[in-house]
Parts: structure tokens; C-alpha cells; sequence
């Protein structure tokens, strides 16, 4: 009997080897789906993130399918490949692939037994080709299928790579939650700095999340987290990495986190929706040149931007220091009295376009912006209506006017809950286009000494519209210079009816406007639609004395190895679109309206010293406030309103250009300037004016009406209609006035 037991025994293990050969052999041999060759092995290739770096080497952002980025070995800490190793695969060195004595742990407890908690008995290599490829699905046999696979793979893959080099593999392909893949990615999420510079307790907190990265998660789960690092310490202890001297130091030491989200939260995420824009459309060109096709989702290219990264965080801190004081003042004006009316029935207004009456005090979970802090709370519909409406939006763009490079973009004040980019809004441009107006005189060969009148009018042809100045002063005549500087209303509209519309509208095409003119008196104050993008561009013709450059993201693109794909021409291709003469005078006249005009406040309350001309705008009702600051090396343009235009301070001591928009370029300047080496590149002075062009200047700003012109403009007030001014101005040369016979104007005919 013992020996017919003997004989079945051996005989069932012979069967049993038969059949695990046999099994073996029809996984090689392919009957299970394809399983890949050593060229396959080798040639395989993560799908990498794209890096993208501003022009000072700061990466600002990725994009991906994965967010991943390889490293080599020589960048793994040593402790973290020790925590690695002791934690998942303490015979990493010694076996081949396949450890032995893990897969008969396997084979009798977890099959067998079927007693899960024993361990899946995968090797980091066998792991590796599970990132790698993934499983399928083989019914009851999906497990032995997937381990036969992976067992006979890692013993390919072993006989290509070196130990160093598939460590490098995992840890580049391992997931860590939060769709982050590879410890480079992790490292720069959770602890903001590369890996190469993680310290012994971050690595083992990394490290624990491998086996179960949501639950180990150490910014959702800290105590988890914190319970799952002391126990990759403990391993590292037992298998000699570290001494028990040190485990305990290192056990005593508080989870931190330094977490930074470049997808949400990162410095210039509405920038860096332009440069995909731009990246797509340069990557189609080198393929159409070329024939090679790149995919800046998977294969991991370096993008170098224009983007100045100390200017982008010098403009977010102006953001945070100015627009949070302005944001509680206009909470506070929307409390009580008319403005909390308004508010009221505008909200009304909204519930009902939405078609929302019914769920008016429905209750839900909401993001909240604060410039404090973001949070989420429990909130009604009207609430969240009401805090949309008052929510104060802004966008900031800077570029050099040479190039076209953007050098900072700010697209509004929190891309997560407003996503919205505000530097491609359209909104009236308010007193910003005036020197449009006033450059399209300058070519048609009026001179900044060219008065024009102050006296009020009447447009009978437009509603018996009457143009007032912002400070309500009238009479008298200004200068083209005066009339700028200063910003005047009433003499600006004159100016249009001498130019004409046609080459008003044709300058406006020619800068690159896109929205079309309404030929309409006030169109000179600014009723026409622009995105700041469109103004930066426009002033950006000014700065350059003529000539316009088109905005600019990309510097260069390299392959993930250094390869160059692509760099921007040395040289830009510029047109002219205004002569010399034009912006010479308009440089000087916009550096009057810094130094003496409407954005004094710039030199006198925030002691800018930067050589800089600009000019403020505030659209009706102030609306919108605007602020455009530039010189021969730098165009910044700023705008600041909520999104309903309904909404708005009820003064210009809070909703002027000069005091809601000018201080964000105020308070960016103000820190260039204490950045020195930073500084020589954006302070060039303005090119000087000829002898002839400053004697061409040398005027009064303004010129008073005698004191009978006074006394009879009491009795008297211009109506016009349109055809009568376009009799009197259009194509008539503008000459400097000379005293007005009052007499003769009071009993003139009149409509």
C-alpha cells in the first residue's frame, strides 16, 4: 500500500508539472493573447509629460495623459530605493525576476487556501510590467494567466536591463494617486521639490503609498499616512538600511507637506492655456516641414516659454495686496441703501434668465474664492448669484514690445473656481482708446499744438447727446497734448469729427482690433469693445515707435533627450503701422499723462520712478477701470470690473482707472524696481525728440476764453447735427485758435 501511495503521489506531481509546464507553454506560446518580445521590451517608452518652463527655468506646468517624468537612477535617492526595496521586494538583488518562495507562498495560500492576506508574491519587476502593460481579464484563470505572463516577461526583462535600470522603470511608472505617475511627479506634488533632494522621511512616506496610494494619500489622510511611513522605517531598520538610532529620530519627526498643484493652483495656469494654444499650432508646422509628428501629451518634450517668472509673481502679489482691499469695499457698498436694491432685483433678473426661481434657496456644496483662503461651504442659489455678481474679476498682461514676447499673464484672480480668462474679454476700452483717436490726428499731420475746443455741444442727431468732462470743468481750449494728458472728453469729441471716422477705423484695423467700429461721437470716449490682449498689442506700437510684433508664449521646444525642435527667430518680423513722427509725440504726450495727468498718482503715491508713459480709462458708470503703463522695453495693460457691468463701484474714488486698475501696475513696478538685476532690462529711457519736434510741443496746455467769451457762453449752448461738423472738420486742417467772436457765434443760425 505504501508503495501504490508513493507511486499516485508521484504520479500526481508529474501530472501537476505536466500540466503547470503545459500551461506555461501555452502562455509562451501565445494561446492567452500576445506576450512581448525582448525588441518589444526594450523599445518600450512611458508616455512622458510635457515640461513647461518659463524663460528663467521655472517649471510652471504640464501636459499630459499622464503626468509623469522620467529621471534616471543616479537622480533616486539611495534611501528611497532601500525603502523600495525593503518594503516590496527584500530579494530584489538575489532573484531574477521571479522570487521562488513568494510564488509557492502564493501558489498554496493565496490560491489554494484562497487567503488574500498572504500577499500577492509579485517582484518589483513583476510589478514594473503590471505599470507597464496592464492586466486583462481571463475568467477563473485571470490571476495564473497574468502571473505566468509577468513571471516569464520579468526573466525577459531582467536579461535586457540591469537591476539599477528597472528600479528606475518602476519608479518612473508607478502611480501615487491624483493622476500623478513616477516619483519625480510625486516628489514635486507633495514636497515641491525634485527628488534628488527628498530627505529620508519623505521617501518612506512616498514609498507607503504604493501599496494603496488613495488610502496612504498623506494630504487626504495624514494619520494613514503617517502610520504607513513608520512602518517602511521599520523594514528599512530590519533589513540593515538604517540603525535603531536613527528609526527612532526619524519616527519622532510630524508629517509635513509642502503640496503645490501646478494643474490647479499653479502661478500662470490661464498662461498656460495660451501656450498649449500656440504649442499645437507650432508642433502641426514641424510636422508639415519635417514629417515628424510630436505629441506634447505623451512624449515628454521641454517647452521653454517667454513668460518672467519673478514679474508673473511680483503681478499675483499686486493681485493680493490691491484687489482684496477693493473687493471688501464693494461687498460693503452692495449691504445697504440703492446699490443692496440693485443687487436684489439683479438677482432676480438672473434666477429668472436661468430659469432658477423655483430653486432660489436650494442648498449646495459650493468652492468659495477668498483672497484669505479658498473653501467650500454650504450655500443657496441667490447666495452664490449674489456672490458671482459682486465678485471683483481682473486680468494682467505685460510683453515686450521689441518681440511680442509675453512676459506676464494673469488671466484673473483664481483659475479653479474662475477659469474664465479675463485678458480675452472684450469690454469698452473706455479713455484707453483715446490715443488711438488722437494718433490717427498725428497722422493726418495735425500737431500736439492744435487746439481744440472745450465749450460744451449738443448732438441733436444722437439723442441730444452732450458730452461731459470727467471733472465737469468746461471752456476754454486745449491742446492736443492737454486734451490727452489729461484725458478731456468734450475737446476729444471735437477731434473726431476733424479726423473723420473712416481713418479712425482704418488706424483700428490696422492696429489688430477685432471688434468693428460704430461710427457714432462716442466712439471718441471709448464706447468700442477691445481685450487687453488686443491693447497691450495696440500700445505695443506706440512703445516701438511705430512698428507692431505679434504676441508671442514659445521660446523653444526640445525632445525629452535635448533635441531642438524649435526656437523662436532671433530677429521679429515688424511692420509699420504709424510713422515715426506719430509715435514720438504720442510717447511724449502719454509720459505728460504719468508725470502730470490722469496717472500721476503712479509718481506721487507709489513713488514709481521708472521711465513710463500710460493712460487710465473708466467706462461709463464705472463699469470698467482701465490702466495701460509702458516704455520701449515693457507693456502692461490692466483691467478691473465684475462680470456683470451692472455691478460697479458708485464713484471714481473707488472705480476711476487711476484708482482700481493703475495700482496693480503701481505695486508690480514698485517691486521690479527693488529687483535691480532684474530691472536693467525693462527701464530703456524713450528715444528724445528732435529740436522740431519739441518746438512742435512748446504750447500751452490750455488756452482760458477771454472774460466776455465767458459772459456770453452763458447765453449760449452749440447744438449740432452731424452732417454740420463733418461740414465744418472733415478734411479742414486744424489750426491754433485765435479769439472767438462770442457776438457773432451767440446769434449764429442753429437746428
Amino acid at each position: 500500500m505504501i508503495k501504490k501511495g508513493v507511486f499516485y503521489l508521484f504520479l500526481g506531481i508529474v501530472v501537476i508539472l505536466l500540466g503547470i509546464t503545459s500551461f506555461v507553454l501555452a502562455v509562451n506560446f501565445e494561446f492567452f493573447g500576445h506576450i512581448y518580445s525582448r525588441k518589444e521590451l526594450k523599445e518600450f517608452k512611458n508616455q512622458t509629460a510635457t515640461r513647461i518652463y518659463s524663460r528663467d527655468e521655472v517649471l510652471i506646468g504640464k501636459f499630459f495623459v499622464k503626468n509623469r517624468t522620467n529621471i534616471n537612477f543616479a537622480e533616486i535617492p539611495t534611501h528611497v530605493i532601500d525603502a523600495l526595496v525593503a518594503t516590496e521586494d527584500a530579494r530584489y538583488f538575489e532573484h531574477e525576476g521571479v522570487d521562488s518562495r513568494s510564488l509557492i507562498r502564493v501558489l498554496f495560500k493565496t490560491i489554494i487556501l484562497n487567503d488574500a492576506s498572504s500577499g500577492g508574491g509579485s517582484t518589483i519587476t513583476q510589478q514594473l510590467l503590471k505599470n507597464m502593460y496592464g492586466r486583462k481579464k481571463f475568467g477563473p484563470l485571470t490571476m495564473l494567466v497574468n502571473k505566468t505572463k509577468e513571471g516569464i516577461l520579468a526573466h525577459r526583462l531582467e536579461s535586457i536591463y540591469s537591476k539599477e535600470e528597472i528600479l528606475a522603470l518602476y519608479l518612473n511608472t508607478v502611480p501615487f494617486g491624483e493622476n500623478v505617475y513616477g516619483i519625480e511627479t510625486a516628489s514635486r506634488l507633495f514636497y515641491n521639490k525634485p527628488a534628488v533632494k527628498l530627505q529620508i522621511d519623505e521617501g518612506a512616506v512616498l514609498i507607503g503609498m504604493l501599496k494603496a496610494n488613495t488610502y496612504y494619500n498623506p494630504r487626504l489622510y495624514p494619520d494613514h499616512a503617517l502610520t504607513r511611513r513608520n512602518t517602511v522605517l521599520l523594514q528599512m531598520n530590519k533589513y540593515g538600511y538604517i540603525n535603531s538610532t536613527v528609526l527612532d529620530s526619524l519616527k519622532r519627526l510630524p508629517l509635513t507637506l509642502d503640496y503645490a498643484n501646478l494643474e490647479s493652483e499653479g502661478p500662470a495656469n490661464y498662461f498656460l492655456v495660451e501656450v498649449k494654444k500656440e504649442l499645437e499650432k507650432i508642433l502641426l508646422h514641424v510636422e508639415n516641414t519635417t514629417g515628424k509628428k510630436w505629441d506634447y501629451t505623451t512624449d515628454g518634450l521641454r517647452v521653454k516659454t517667454s513668460l518672467d517668472y519673478q514679474l508673473q509673481i511680483m503681478a499675483l502679489n499686486s493681485f493680493r495686496k490691491h484687489l482684496s482691499v477693493m473687493q471688501k469695499k464693494l461687498r460693503q457698498q452692495y449691504k445697504s441703501g440703492n446699490s443692496l436694491k440693485s443687487l436684489n432685483a439683479l438677482i432676480q433678473k438672473e434666477l429668472k434668465r436661468k430659469k432658477l426661481l423655483d430653486s432660489a434657496q436650494k442648498v449646495h456644496k459650493q468652492e468659495i474664492f477668498t483672497w484669505d483662503s479658498s473653501y467650500v461651504d454650504s450655500i443657496t442659489t441667490t447666495d452664490s448669484i449674489k456672490l458671482a455678481l459682486t465678485t471683483l474679476q481682473s486680468g494682467f498682461v505685460a510683453m515686450n514690445p521689441k518681440n511680442g514676447d509675453i512676459l506676464t499673464w494673469v488671466g484673473g484672480i483664481d483659475f479653479r473656481t474662475q477659469p474664465y480668462d479675463q485678458i480675452n474679454a472684450n469690454r469698452q476700452m473706455a479713455s484707453t482708446f483715446k490715443p488711438i483717436l488722437y494718433a490717427a490726428a498725428l497722422e493726418k499731420g495735425m500737431k500736439p499744438c492744435d487746439y481744440l475746443s472745450n465749450n460744451p455741444k449738443t448732438y441733436v442727431d444722437f439723442g441730444n447727446w452732450s458730452p461731459s468732462n470727467y471733472d465737469n470743468t468746461e471752456g476754454g481750449s486745449y491742446s492736443l497734448t492737454g486734451a490727452l494728458m489729461h484725458s478731456k472728453n468734450i475737446p476729444t469729441v471735437d477731434l473726431l469729427f476733424q479726423v473723420g471716422f473712416d481713418d479712425v477705423d482704418y488706424l483700428w484695423r490696422k492696429l489688430g482690433f477685432s471688434y468693428d467700429l460704430e461710427n457714432t461721437p462716442s466712439l471718441a470716449l471709448g464706447t468700442s469693445d477691445a481685450s487687453l490682449l488686443e491693447v497691450a498689442t495696440a500700445y505695443s506700437v506706440f512703445a516701438n515707435v511705430g512698428f507692431k510684433v505679434s504676441p508671442s508664449t514659445i521660446l523653444s521646444i526640445k525632445t525629452a533627450g535635448g533635441e531642438l525642435i524649435y526656437e523662436k527667430p532671433k530677429t521679429t518680423e515688424m511692420s509699420r503701422i504709424v510713422e515715426e513722427r506719430t509715435g514720438l509725440f504720442l510717447n511724449e504726450i502719454l509720459q505728460k499723462a504719468i508725470n502730470q495727468g490722469t496717472g500721476a498718482s503712479i509718481r506721487s503715491t507709489y513713488n514709481v520712478n521708472i521711465a513710463l508713459a500710460g493712460k487710465t480709462g473708466t467706462s461709463q458708470n464705472f463699469a470698467d477701470a482701465w490702466f495701460v503703463g509702458y516704455n520701449p522695453d515693457l507693456v502692461l495693460a490692466t483691467r478691473v470690473g465684475t462680470s456683470n457691468p451692472s455691478v460697479h463701484f458708485n464713484n471714481g474714488a473707488n472705480g476711476s482707472g487711476g484708482r482700481l486698475a493703475l495700482p496693480l501696475v503701481a505695486l508690480t513696478l514698485r517691486q521690479l524696481e527693488n529687483k535691480k538685476e532684474l530691472l536693467k532690462f525693462y527701464d530703456s529711457a524713450f528715444l528724445p525728440l528732435s529740436d522740431s519736434l519739441l518746438e512742435s510741443m512748446n504750447c500751452p496746455d490750455f488756452m482760458e476764453d477771454s472774460a466776455l467769451d465767458k459772459i456770453l457762453e452763458l447765453f449760449s449752448k452749440d447744438e449740432t447735427t452731424i452732417e454740420e461738423e463733418q461740414k465744418k472738420r472733415i478734411n479742414t486742417p486744424a489750426k491754433k485758435p485765435s479769439k472767438r467772436n462770442k457776438l457773432k457765434d451767440l446769434f449764429k443760425r442753429r437746428k
